[in-house]
């Protein structure tokens, strides 16, 4: 049942243990979904957790001994599941009502998993909330009308088509400025765009995108 006092939600994946970027961006009153094995990499960023979901079957010992301790809700599915654990973590998340949902922990792993697990972020069934992902450093936000970036002079962006063109892009504060173009997903000319102010905005008239911010140099200072 959707919870009008979750405004954001965060999902933590099971992938790479979490950068200080990924910590950052999960707030103290952030509700929080461990997908499987994410309950070890919330664990270990000392990120604590409301629900788990998955078939468990990653996640160590210790990391679920641990979650039973502090409360946590664990919500079991057999291993024979049509879904990943990843996708579950978000349709719970999504249940809440949140306007927000933002998933950690994307990188690592399986290539062939990584990639689904990227992709995943841009499911329609979660359309009607703002979806952003971080893989490592690098954020991934999903682009279906529009959206504001937020980052560094300098900082690279790079816009790509998913599921087919994406049609009427119009940006502002990019160098490379786009004005109700079409980008395909088979051509790369919306990769290493460079932001020329603080914030900039990517609007689309029909389709999907996802805006792709790398680490700025700040990030490595």
């Amino acid at each position: 049942m959707p919870d009008p006092e979750i405004k954001a939600a965060v999902v933590v994946s099971g992938g790479d243990p979490l950068t200080p970027t990924e910590i950052g961006v999960v707030a103290n009153d952030a509700f929080v979904v461990a997908a499987d094995s994410g309950i070890d990499r919330a664990a270990a960023a000392g990120i604590a957790i409301h629900f788990a979901v998955g078939d468990f079957d990653s996640v160590t010992s210790a990391g679920l001994q641990h979650a039973e301790r502090a409360g946590v809700e664990l919500i079991r599915h057999r291993p024979d599941k049509d879904e990943t654990d990843l996708e579950l973590a978000m349709i719970k998340a999504a249940e809440t009502g949140c306007g927000r949902l933002t998933v950690v922990g994307l990188g690592g792993g399986r290539f062939d998993h990584h990639l689904s697990s990227v992709l995943l972020l841009a499911d329609e069934r979660f359309a009607a909330i703002e979806v952003d992902g971080y893989v490592g450093s690098t954020k991934f936000t999903v682009v279906r009308s529009n959206s504001t970036l937020v980052g560094n002079i300098g900082d690279l962006v790079s816009l790509i088509p998913i599921g087919g063109p994406a049609r009427g892009i119009s940006t502002e504060g990019l160098e490379y400025p786009l004005r109700g173009e079409t980008l395909a997903p088979s051509s790369p000319r919306g990769v290493s765009n460079v932001m020329t102010s603080p914030s900039a905005s990517v609007r689309l008239e029909r389709g999907v995108l996802f805006a792709v911010q790398p680490p700025s140099a700040n990030d490595h200072a």
